[in-house]
Formats: structure tokens, sequence, C-alpha cells
């Protein structure tokens, strides 16, 4: 897509502001953040985004707009936004939740519960390659937890968001990984390895504050509900097609057939419940598929007009160092993730540049596939407009903005990302073979 200002515009990015300006500002006025709905703030600012530049025909920007909502990341992720709900909503029917919340609590020591959910969710993604599908897969086991419990429901529902971008910034299928790795031309194995010492720290910390945030949270009788281990297989079913490498969707679409056979089979829903479960995971999604697409077609056309280049060009005129440089790379994909909503295309797009920012300040290829990876995933953790936070509160049924306080992996990773810069790590600079 060709851009009508090649050298970047602020004002393109103000329907950004506009949706960011009404949805949190609404809410601290309010002192709700539920007042205004996220569909509403970003319809709103679908609004004005089209009408801005009068001078472009309406017919050119609507083009422009459907073009960016139908970008194949944003269709592919609403597909899995679909699947994901079919799937949460079949599990749940034929009790798949229950059992698995209640062997994890007659397994696990109650002071070890929500350290025990994060590892799993960091463990499923790396192997699954996707957060998208671990929220769907763990979400409703952190909504069961924290109904067995008195733990928070946004405390259960971050942490399960936590261990989701653990593995979407570390895992060698996922695409934020594959596209760091590409853009920085080097090699997958190399970057896995540096990525992984530099956020390690981050996790074992994140695994301490959980258990000490919830070590008194009452959870001595959580273990009394009895659980079946059929009914935990469509779980395990979805672990283990991850191992394999398979596709998400298709982990998805064969979830949610396994689910269903196990819930006819033993008899925990007929045929028409089984196919109303189905329908009303797909019918729950629908929100977050249109925010969505409406997100993808805003920006489209902040790109279109200059929006994205413009933080291209201000994050990187003034670099003057190699430690500069690379808090420059973090940047550019930081601000350039607030703005697009999406990690892999924020990776995407400041890619390329911070190859060059890269071998301009001779910064080891590994390191900055790495800062890419790291800081994209941090925002995309943290941000209320962010898929992975969308899908999560949509199942939980929370206002996005609740996680915030409990985003403790998020902001750990970030944290990490930028020590390892302060400190130089790694300290001797070491070619990254190319892939």
């Amino acid at each position: 897509m060709n851009q009508i200002n090649h050298k970047g515009s602020f004002i393109a990015l103000l329907p950004l502001i506009v949706f960011v300006t009404l949805f949190i500002g609404t809410g601290l006025i309010m002192k709700d953040f539920n007042y205004l709905p996220l569909n509403i703030a970003i319809l709103i600012a679908a609004v004005f985004v089209c009408a801005m530049y009068p001078k472009t025909p309406l017919a050119k920007k609507l083009d422009i707009f459907t073009k960016g909502a139908a970008h194949p990341n944003i269709l592919l992720m609403v597909f899995v936004f679909l699947m994901a709900g079919a799937f949460s909503q079949t599990a749940k029917s034929m009790g798949a939740v229950s059992s698995t919340v209640n062997l994890g609590l007659s397994l696990i020591p109650g002071q070890f519960l929500l350290p025990g959910l994060f590892i799993v969710g960091a463990f499923i993604s790396v192997a699954m390659g996707t957060s998208m599908g671990t929220v769907a897969a763990l979400v409703p086991v952190g909504v069961g937890i924290s109904e067995a419990t008195d733990i928070s429901l946004a405390l259960t529902t971050a942490t399960v968001v936590g261990g989701a971008m653990f593995g979407d910034n570390l895992s060698m299928i996922s695409d934020t990984t594959i596209a760091a790795v590409r853009t920085q031309q080097t090699k997958m194995s190399d970057k896995f390895k540096m990525n992984f010492l530099i956020v390690l720290p981050g996790a074992i910390l994140t695994v301490l504050i959980l258990w000490f945030v919830t070590k008194d949270a009452g959870m001595t009788d959580a273990s009394q509900g009895g659980y079946s281990i059929i009914k935990v297989i469509p779980y395990v079913f979805v672990l283990i097609s991850a191992l394999c490498g398979m596709n998400v969707l298709m982990v998805l679409v064969l979830g949610v057939i396994v689910a269903s056979l196990i819930g006819l089979l033993d008899g925990s829903f007929t045929l028409a419940e089984n196919l109303k479960a189905i329908s009303d995971g797909l019918i729950g999604m629908q929100d977050i598929s249109m925010i969505a697409l409406l997100i993808g077609g805003i920006i489209g056309l902040i790109e279109y007009h200059g929006g994205i280049k413009w933080l291209l060009n201000t994050v990187t005129k003034r670099l003057k160092s190699k430690r500069g440089a690379e808090f420059g790379i973090a940047s550019l994909v930081s601000v350039t993730n607030l703005a697009t909503a999406n990690n892999t295309i924020s990776i995407i797009t400041a890619g390329p540049l911070a190859k060059e920012i890269a071998d301009d300040y001779q910064i080891d290829r590994r390191k900055s596939a790495s800062i890419l990876d790291i800081f994209a995933s941090t925002i995309q953790g943290i941000i209320p407009y962010g898929a992975q936070v969308l899908a999560a509160t949509s199942v939980a049924g929370i206002s996005t903005v609740s996680l915030l306080p409990y985003s403790f992996y998020p902001y750990l990773l970030g944290i990490c990302g930028i020590v390892s810069i302060i400190i130089g790590y790694p300290r001797k600079k070491k070619e990254a073979e190319k892939a």
C-alpha cells in the first residue's frame, strides 16, 4: 500500500489519540472503564479517521480501510478469536474447566496454584507458538480457579496473559519470533538462547510474586470438588497437538471436536446442547472480532496518511551511541505496537529499519531481534486494546483495564529488556550467522 505522505505525518495519528483519549479518559473521569464500551470507542475512531483528509475521496478512504481490515494477520486473528470462543464454551459445557481446576487444586499446594498456572501457560505458549491459543485454553481455567478460591479474577486472567506472552516472545514457531528473526537475518536458535537468558529473571520473579500475593488467599478447602480425568482430555489434547507443531487454528478446531465427542459420549450434553455451546462461543467472540477488524482498518488509513512513517522517523533521528541505538530500536517497536495493537505487525513494520540501525551501530543481530520481540511482547501484554488482553477479558467477562495492576510478567519482561541494554548484555559481541 503506497503512502500518501512519504515524510510522515503526526496528524495521521489523531484517530489513535482520539481512541485512547476516549477510552482511557472516560474511564478515569467516570471511575468506570466499562462506561464507554471499547467497541464504541473504536467505532468513533473509525468514523473520525474516515472523516479526515476531506480532499481524499471517501471511496478511496473506504477502499484503504477495508484493505486494512482484511489484512491476512487481522483475518487470521479473527478466525482464532472465533474458534477460541467455540473451544472455550464447548470445553466449559462438557465440564472440562471444572475438572481441570479441581484436578489442579488437588495436585498443587494452594500457595503454588497461581505460580503453577503461569508456568503451565508459559509451557503451552512456547509449545503452541501462539499467545492467543494459550489464552483460549487457559483463561477458563483461571476463571474456575477464581470462582473456587478468593483470588481476584483479574489476577488469574492477567497470570494467563503473562504466561501466554512468555511463549509469544520465545517460541520458535511464534509468528512474532519468526518476524524478528527474519527481519534481522539471524538464526532462530541463536536468538532463542540470547532472548531466553534475558527474560528468565523476569519469569522467576513473576513466579515468586504470584506465590507471595496468593500464599494466604484462603485456598485450603478449594480442592474438595470432584474431577474426571476424561474431561481433562481436551486441554491435554490441545497441549500435545501444540507440541507436535500443529497450526493453532487446527488445534482449536480439533479441540472443539474432541471436547464435543467426550461430552456427547459421557452424557454431559445432548447434540442440541453441544451445538448451542459452539454457537454461543462463536457469538461471544463477535464483539472482539469486530473490534479487530475496525482496528485493522484504522491502522490502514493511519499508515496510508504517513502516521507510521512519522513514528519511525521521530524515534530514529537522534541516535548517537550503541546503547542509544538499542533503546531506539526498543522505542521504535514499542510506539509502533502502541499504534498497531499487533506485535507481529509492529515487528514487521519496525524490523527493516531496526536492522539498519543495528548494522550502523554494530549491534549483535541476535540482540536486535531479541529487543524487537521483547518490547513488542511487553507492550502487547499491557495495552487494554491488544488482542491477547481483549480475548482474555472477553472470556473472563471483566474490563481490560482491570488487568493492568496484575500484569506482572509483561512489566518484568520490559524491565529485563531495559536492564540488558543498560549492562550491555552480551558483553562479547558475536556475529550471528545469517538464517
